[in-house]
């Protein structure tokens, strides 16, 4: 368990750490930058964004994920199904079906750290994990989370910068592939949404 938790973490922190993110778009009136960061079939996904709340606020409305789907849209539902330590926790989320696709539904380890140094950010890593109690039912798509997760930077007292990252599996990749092309803004507006939600 404990190896599995720093795993979260680190693949998090090494995700977040490798270099050749290209910039994809940057929204001028509000401040949200996209990154993509290409690896053979693996796409990753940066989202920064500019937060006017302390970062330990941030880090306490996000590392709470049942508080997710009042600013996520792809989060149908969340609950909690093993609380494994203070700062580890195993969820079940559904997520809304797109047209011609089964709803998805994954089973989630979130772990989250607090910085030990000023100069660290709040973590909040999540993967997917196998759950004997909770098998793939017929109604759902189960879906993996490679790595994803929120790193949180204080920039003063009351405002912060929030990175999401997402590295995202063929899954994943319908609800992305519209926004790239720009034919759709969900991932701003999922940006937006987080924003509205922490201030």
């Amino acid at each position: 368990q404990a190896y599995v938790s720093y795993s979260n973490i680190a693949a998090l922190t090494h995700l977040a750490a490798k270099p050749g993110w290209d910039a994809t778009s940057t929204l001028d009136d509000v401040s949200i930058k996209i990154w993509t960061h290409e690896e053979g079939d693996v796409l990753s996904l940066k989202i920064e964004m500019q937060v006017k709340v302390p970062s330990q606020r941030a880090f306490l409305l996000l590392s709470d994920f049942t508080l997710r789907q009042q600013w996520d849209k792809h989060f149908l539902t969340c609950k909690v199904l093993q609380a494994v330590t203070e700062d580890e926790k195993i969820y079940y989320v559904t997520s809304p079906p797109i047209t011609g696709h089964k709803p998805k539904d994954f089973v989630i380890l979130v772990s989250q750290r607090q910085p030990s140094r000023p100069s660290e950010p709040y973590i909040v890593a999540v993967k997917s994990v196998t759950l004997t109690s909770m098998p793939p039912s017929s109604e759902y798509c189960r879906t993996k989370i490679l790595c994803a997760g929120f790193q949180i930077y204080s920039d003063s007292n009351s405002s912060c910068t929030v990175c999401y990252f997402n590295q995202v599996t063929s899954g994943v990749m319908p609800y992305l592939a519209a926004n790239l092309t720009g034919s759709s803004n969900s991932i701003e507006d999922t940006a937006l949404e987080c924003i509205k939600f922490l201030e």
